[in-house]
Order: C-alpha cells, then structure tokens, then sequence
C-alpha cells in the first residue's frame, strides 16, 4: 500500500510531526538512502529546505510527496519510522493504516438446491493482519471457514436459510460487510404452498431457475479447442456469465464457454453463474487441466520432397490410439519436465569504445542473476567484453551445456540484425562494425543445439535495427527440429530497445517487466507472452518498443522446472572441479607492517569478472593516532578508477549492488573498498601494493610504509578469454587433477554461487576441490544471499538507446513505473 494512501489529510499531519530538527524529515531522507531507489541528491534535499521560505511550505511534504512518487509503501515508511524511534509518527501511521480497512468483494445472495455446495466471498484490503468472522442472523459461524474469506456451506439444507454478514477485524478496529441471503431453490413442478424456497413469493407464471447441464472438468492440450457448457430452464430467460479461477471472464454471456486456442493460463476451475429478473444460482465448479501440445488429428500425411515423391498417409487409428483419448489423458510421463542441468551466460556491454554508452546493463544483469539463481540456474555473469572475449566466454559456456540441460543466454548491449540474424555488439566493434566484429546468435543456437540440449532460450535486450553498413548474408548453419527453442526480443525487427537513466542507476525496459514474471511457474513462451503484455500496457513503451517473442517450443517446459541429474559421470566431475577452481577467490589474508600495525585484506566477487577488495585496520599501538591502508600499483591490464579506489562505502567506489549491513564490515573499523573491473584480461598473477598511512600522536608528519602483495588469478582471469580458441577445443585453463578423468572436454566457467559472491568478508573461499564438491553435492548453493538491485524506473527519467528519443516527446508523457521491490520483509 503506497503511503499516498493516507490522502492529503494524512499527509499533512505526518509532515507536521517531521517538520522539526531532531528527529524530522531530513532524519527520514538519511533513512531511506539506504536504498538507492529513494535516495534525494544534494538538490532535492535544497528544495526541501527551502520550503520553509514559503508560508504554507513544508519540508517533510515535498519529501513524502518525492517518496511517493517513486513508489514508497506503508512498511517501507514504517520501517525507517522504527530506526527513527519517531513514536508519534508511528502511532499515527498504525492508527491511521487500521482505519483504512476497505471491502474489495462483498457477499452476494444466492440460491441453490439442495445438496449443492454455496460460497459466500467477502474480501477487504488494508494493513497487515485482517482477520475474518461470519454471522448468520447474529449469531457467530464456529466451523473451519467461519474465520475465512470464503464460507462454505456444504451440503446445503434448509437450516442454512437465512441472512449472512462478514466482520473483518483489525486490532479494536471493525467494519462490516452488506447482508447476503442463502435460499433454497425448487423446481417449478413444487407446490407453491409447500415449497420453502423464495418461488412462492413470485406469481405462479414465475418458474424457479434450474440447471439442467452442468459444465464438466477436462483435461485438454495447449493448442486445443475448449468447450464448456452450462444449460438452465427458468422463467424469464436465464442470462448467463462465466467466471475463471472466480474472476468474470469478459465477453462471455453465452451457456457455451468456447476458447479456441488454450494455453497453460487457461487451466483453473469455471464457474457459470445463472440468472434472471428473480433469481441466481451458480453452476458446479468445473476444473480445465492443460498438458502439453500434442498431435490429436485423425490422420497426418507424410511427403516425400524427392525425385520420386510418394504421400504417405499415416492413421492414429490404425496404430489404435484413440485421438480423443489421447488428447485428455496424456502420458504421466509429459507432464512432468525437468533438467539435467541449467546454466545461464548473461553478457551485459556498457562502455563501447566507439559508440553510444551505455547505463542499465550492470543493473540488468545482476536482476536476472539473482532472479535465476533464485530457478537453481548456475550462472557466469560477465561485464564489457571485446570481440575476443566474448568468442571465448560462449565456447566456455557451450562445453557446459549437454544432454538434457537447461541453456540460457541474455545479452544487454548494442546490437543489430540483418536478414533474420541477431548480432551482438562488442565493446571494441569499429565505428562501421560488420558481422566480422559481432557474434551471430543463430550460430551459437546451431552450436547449442550439438549438445542435445533441453531447452534453448535466448533474451536478446538490444536494438534491431537493420545495419546499414553490412550487406553480407550471414549463413550460420542448418538448424535442427528440436522443438525446444525460444528467441524472446525486447523490441520488434526494425526498431530499437531503450532504458530509464538516472543518476546512480538504471534499468532496461525489457527487464523492467521481465523480472515480475520470469519466476513464474509457466511454460516459457507463455510467461514472455504476458510480459509483453505487460509492456503493452505501459503508456511509455506503447509505440516505441514492444517484445517479440520466437518460438517452436511444444513442450510445456518451464524456467522453474527441478531438476534431476543424470549419472554422475568423470566428465561432469571434471566440469564440475574446473567450473570451481576457475571462480575461486583469494583467500583474506592479514598483513602486518613494521610499525605494528595489522591489516586485515578482503576480497569479494561483484559479477563473474569484477572483484571488490577492502582493507581495514586490525590492530594499531597506542602511540599511532590514525592509519589507512590505501591499494594502489594494479597491472595495467585491469581496469581500476583511480578516482573511486579506496572509498569509505561500496556505493562511493562504484559498486551499485544492495548490501546487507551485517555482512559489511563496522565504519568504525576504517575499511577502504577498491573496484576491479575488467578481470578476463588478466594475462598474469594479480599484483598491487598495499600502502598504509600512519601518523604518531606527537608528529604532525605523515609516514607510510608499502607492501607486495600477490593473489594469483580471481574469478574468471584463470580462464584465459582473452586467447582465441576454437568452438570445439577444451577450456583454456587445465587442471591438474583432470589426468585422472578422460574428459574429451570441460569448461572452467562457474556460477557466482554462495562461496563467491555473497560478500564474504572473513576466509570463505578454502581449497578448490572442496568447493567443487560443494557444488556438486548441494543444490541450495546455488541461492544468492545478496539483496537485489532496485528496481530504478519509477522516477521520471529520459529513455536512451543507441539513438535516443526526442527529449520533448518523453517529457510529455506522464508515465510511472511500479515498484518492484518488496518491503514487508522489513
């Protein structure tokens, strides 16, 4: 509930309590920096304090009015409330929440014969915790769904007429719902005299409402014809309405339900509601169950294309299969999809040597990490790579991939496509780039496909437009009839991809929208389908970019499927060992300096091919007053902005991801934190000198002492991207323990699992085949325990792709984005 709920009303009291210099509206800001989404800059904090210049002016007003607008809800508010200790502030809000408890479904009268099952609904929205009781008349209901949303009365019978009413309670604080009448209904042919239903109260040309044909539970396949049918005699006419999953279905007033072509969202229970001028009754619930596609036609036909062309026709009957059958009773077998593996290679390219930069793919890609670690996916997420790096990342990632696994690969970045195929934009691509400095995705499919893979996905977040530049015809190979593949594009052929900038972060429309749903537990093509109609929906994307979605999957596989390993075999061990060894990270180490002092040297993985590296100080005698342990003299190689090296917070040092702050180390404690990018174009053993500042407590001079320090190769810099390889040589990286296993092929690549990218600021990292069995033996290593990256679209920003917008059109549309965080964990 956003806390523009509490009305202008509400507002203004809640800003009369925050108007003060002690615990007021600048506390509140302080409060919800913490999370980037509703951090105020310098100008906005100005703003507000310049509201006091106005008479009717209000600070703690034009704050909550900024939170609001970027989607700030009551328990976000509250929460920081509480951290604030702002007691009168929060007795208001909790008093205030409690009274804003409203009836969203209230309880209908019905009537029904005898022995049929009756619900009554009454549901209400407001603040956490509503509680439910029912009366009949005004006595209290006390069987199991008296103090429930729904009240069952099953079977019914004549004690059950009467009068019903719902109270829903919060606290002391109650409101009721309207009366609903429960009657008795009787056939026409009843003695009006006799009868107890509510027919003898209309004249004698007025029959009772009777269904004659009830609607009945299938079982059908995607693609297939659904028909449900519910008949009535009454007098007048019966009208009819069908509701799914107990929401009306709009346009449907027929006694037949027909969807002619049905998909997994169609699955659910049906419910026809019947009803004339004096009565309504509701049908029996009908539940649809929808399994995957499969060929029910009587008869196929086979061609033969050749010099001698023969049609064979082949009859689902002869070989005595009932097609009827077949189609509302599959196999058990088909219902139940799983992987053998899932791995996911996310590529995002921000800063292009020649061409327009880029904002939202660091965000972008650490969403979709975390959102399909969440799936069990081991994921290897990589920032601005070159042409090179980028050939060898998708070798390493196709030596993953095998019989049965789940394959994804999402790309954030520039791109184009030409005669049906993708292209993918490096980092280094030239001003006029070619298909000769990008990477084909459909020739990584055919390759992918060499594998005998599962499933095949693909999230191409980039722009479409045709290259002018290049005219070649790129052939990347036959592909095969897998029927397992699915191209999901953020934007139409032809036309470009945007994203929302901001000042800290920013977020790609496409992931946007896709990150509400991509958990779902539906068939892929089907959770794609609805996030385009999501973005269908949002005034800012409608006519600029909509997602096409590609697809000859007919298996109802699904990015949540579980899954279920095959033998174990020396090759996947193999695999296994080198995926851990090759994203193994330093182990902390503590350097002591000649004056005394003792550092403590942290490291942690931020994505597959960027650390961060923090020291702070252990220990330091008496008579020195202060001291800094400064990183400085990286190779050349790696990438390191000397303007946000040794910064007091991971925000300062360019790090946009949410951390805990349990998992970071005190303030008090002078931890200095220093950003690597670039790690895959490590060609040696990291080296950086370690220099501690220190001044004694009688000395004004300050003194500094250096060390060496060498950790080896981090993360994904064993792996060697920078060296070409071919698509079916082995990793670039050997292992010594791998002698003992024949492994024809094996990849290094691993996913940034707990033991690598959870911040662990104390020796996590430990011998590399431990953590190699780690991942094998342990599913749930594969949770992230990192907080997601906020969602940043709420605030009005200008969209930008490789060719931006007209600033004036953006600025006309009054556009907003729901949040997409959740606070009621606070």
């Amino acid at each position: 509930m956003n806390i523009s709920s509490l009305g202008e009303e509400g507002l203004k009291k809640l800003s009369k309590m925050l108007d003060n210099c002690s615990c007021g509206w600048r506390q509140l800001a302080n409060a919800a920096a913490e999370h980037p989404q509703f951090r105020c800059s310098e100008k906005e904090l100005t703003s507000c304090s310049l509201q006091v210049l106005n008479a009717a002016g209000s600070p703690a007003r034009t704050l909550l009015a900024w939170l609001a607008d970027r989607g700030c809800s009551m328990d976000f508010l509250l929460h920081y409330l509480r951290k604030m200790d702002h007691q009168e502030a929060l007795q208001f809000l909790t008093t205030t929440a409690s009274e804003q408890i409203k009836i969203t479904v209230q309880p209908q009268s019905q009537q029904a014969s005898l022995g049929s099952r009756v619900v009554l609904t009454c549901r209400a929205s407001g603040p956490p915790g509503l509680s439910y009781q029912w009366f009949k008349g005004k006595e209290e209901i006390l069987h199991e769904t008296g103090n429930l949303p729904e009240l069952a009365l099953c079977p019914l019978g004549p004690a059950h007429q009467g009068h019903y009413i719902c109270r829903i309670n919060h606290g002391e604080k109650c409101i009721f719902s309207t009366w609903a009448h429960v009657g008795l209904l009787h056939s026409a042919g009843s003695s009006p005299g006799t009868s107890t239903g509510c027919s003898s109260m209309f004249p004698g040309s007025v029959s009772g409402l009777q269904i004659s044909q009830q609607p009945k539970s299938q079982a059908a396949s995607e693609g297939d014809v659904l028909v449900l049918k519910c008949r009535a005699e009454a007098n007048p006419p019966p009208q009819y309405e069908w509701y799914h999953n107990k929401m009306p279905i709009p346009q449907q007033k027929a006694c037949s339900l027909s969807i002619p072509c049905v998909t997994t969202e169609h699955r659910g229970e049906y419910r026809c509601k019947v009803f004339n001028l004096y009565h309504e009754v509701w049908s029996d619930t009908a539940t649809v169950t929808i399994g995957p596609s499969s060929v029910t036609d009587a008869s196929w036909v086979e061609v033969d294309r050749g010099l001698e062309s023969q049609e064979v026709q082949r009859s689902t009957a002869e070989l005595g299969i009932n097609p009827v059958h077949q189609m509302a009773c599959p196999p058990p077998a088909a219902k139940n999809f799983y992987a053998t593996d899932k791995v996911a290679l996310l590529i995002g390219n921000m800063h292009y040597l020649h061409h327009t930069q880029l904002s939202a793919p660091i965000s972008d890609v650490h969403e979709l990490t975390n959102l399909l670690r969440q799936m069990d996916f081991k994921v290897v997420s990589l920032l601005d790579l070159n042409c090179q790096e980028m050939n060898s990342a998708v070798t390493e990632f196709l030596l993953l991939l095998d019989k049965g696994v789940y394959g994804l690969l999402y790309f954030a970045g520039h791109g184009y496509e030409n005669y049906g195929n993708s292209f993918m934009v490096p980092i280094d691509a030239p001003v006029s780039y070619t298909s000769e400095h990008c990477l084909c995705v459909q020739s990584i499919l055919t390759r992918m496909q060499e594998k005998k893979t599962g499933l095949n996905v693909f999230l191409l977040d980039m722009c479409r437009k045709r290259n002018p530049n290049d005219g070649l015809i790129v052939q990347p190979g036959t592909l095969k009839v897998t029927a397992n593949i699915v191209f999901g594009y953020a934007t139409c052929v032809d036309a470009e991809a945007y994203e929302v900038k901001r000042e800290d972060v920013s977020n790609g429309i496409f992931i946007s929208f896709l990150k509400r749903r991509v958990c779902e537990d539906e068939k892929v093509t089907v959770m794609l389908d609805r996030v385009a109609e999501d973005m269908g929906r949002c005034a800012i994307t409608r006519g600029r970019q909509a997602l096409e979605l590609r697809s000859n999957l007919s298996e109802r596989r699904s990015l949540t499927d579980r899954i279920q390993s095959l033998d174990s075999s020396a090759s996947d061990s193999a695999r296994n060992l080198q995926w851990a060894v090759a994203h193994v990270l330093p182990e902390s180490r503590c350097l002591n300096f000649d004056c005394g002092v003792k550092v403590q040297l942290g490291f942690a993985a931020e994505f597959s091919n960027i650390m961060v590296i923090y020291t702070r100080i252990l220990e330091k005698p008496a008579e020195i007053d202060s001291c800094s342990a400064q990183l400085t003299d990286f190779p050349q190689e790696v990438d390191v902005d000397l303007k946000k090296s040794n910064q007091e917070t991971l925000l300062e040092a360019g790090c946009l991801l949410l951390i805990k702050e349990e998992e970071l180390p005190s303030p008090e404690d002078q931890s200095l934190y220093t950003r690597i990018r670039s790690l895959q174009r490590l060609r040696r053993d990291l080296t950086f000198t370690v220099c501690l500042h220190y001044t004694y407590s009688n000395m004004d001079e300050e003194v500094q002492e250096q060390l060496p320090v060498m950790v080896g190769k981090p993360l994904v810099s064993k792996l060697n991207l920078h060296e070409s390889r071919t698509s079916s040589s082995c990793s670039a990286f050997s292992c010594p323990s791998l002698d003992s296993f024949n492994s024809p092929e094996s990849s290094s690549f691993t996913s940034v699992d707990s033991a690598s990218n959870t911040w662990p600021f104390c020796g996590q990292t430990g011998s590399a085949v431990s953590h190699a069995n780690s991942l094998t033996s342990s599913r749930s290593a594969n949770v992230p325990e990192e907080t997601d990256s906020p969602g940043v679209l709420d605030s009005h920003q200008p969209l930008t792709a490789s060719k931006s917008l007209p600033h004036s059109q953006v600025n006309e549309i009054n556009y907003k984005f729901s949040d997409m965080c959740n606070f009621h964990s606070f």
